[in-house]
């Protein structure tokens, strides 16, 4: 298989992160949206990442839905980052907020860095947008007596808020008072400590300096 697409991407980093946890072997071609769009549509016409090709020659994009099709490859008895049933659903619930909250951050970088002037109305709605689900996801961290989100095994629910919260905390770290959420903020320490994160793993790069 190939993942294409850099790991200062929170999408990127969280398919490599299962790949990575699942021992499924994969190419890594770091290539950026913006320097390598030409590369990237030999395989997506959407240029966009993560994309996943399979190893029968197919391009999946969309993180969620590559992360179905990996745990599917892995089989049920080596998906351990899936949840069935409720926490199944609390799962997809919880990813989806924390996936939100990640692209609202890349908006917002672009429109930090891509336009001469940024456009305050917008930045507003994308820092309130941010706020107010990280105080979401704090409570949902905090309200939960478990090591991890639903029990004592790391589920995709951990991954994508890990990824989450690192790039943010990286691409716009003056842009919020990061104190406000400590339960986040101990939650992805304590998965930025385990293998598959520290193998998976790249500091943030404004677009256009990668």
């Amino acid at each position: 298989m190939i993942l294409i697409g850099q790991y200062d991407s929170p999408f990127v980093r969280r398919v490599g992160i299962a790949l990575t946890a699942y021992g499924m072997s994969f190419q890594h071609k770091p290539w950026s949206t913006f320097g390598d769009a030409d590369k990237i549509a030999k395989f997506n016409p959407l240029r966009r990442v993560p994309t996943l090709v399979t190893s029968d020659h197919i391009a999946i994009a969309d993180s969620a839905a590559i992360l179905s099709v990996i745990d599917d490859l892995a089989g049920a008895g080596r998906a351990s980052l899936a949840r069935s049933g409720r926490e199944g659903r609390e799962l997809v619930r919880i990813c989806g907020f924390a996936a939100g909250v990640a692209d609202k951050g890349v908006s917002l970088v672009y429109e930090r860095v891509l336009r001469e002037t940024a456009f305050p109305m917008w930045v507003d709605r994308c820092k309130a947008q941010i706020a107010e689900t990280l105080d979401l996801l704090e409570g949902e961290r905090a309200g939960r007596g478990t090591t991890y989100l639903f029990d004592e095994t790391l589920s995709h629910a951990d991954v994508m808020l890990t990824a989450m919260w690192t790039f943010l905390t990286g691409a716009l770290r003056a842009e919020f008072d990061w104190t406000g959420w400590p339960a986040l903020a101990a939650h992805a320490a304590m998965c930025e400590a385990l293998p598959a994160f520290r193998a998976i793993n790249q500091p943030f790069a404004a677009p256009g300096g990668n």
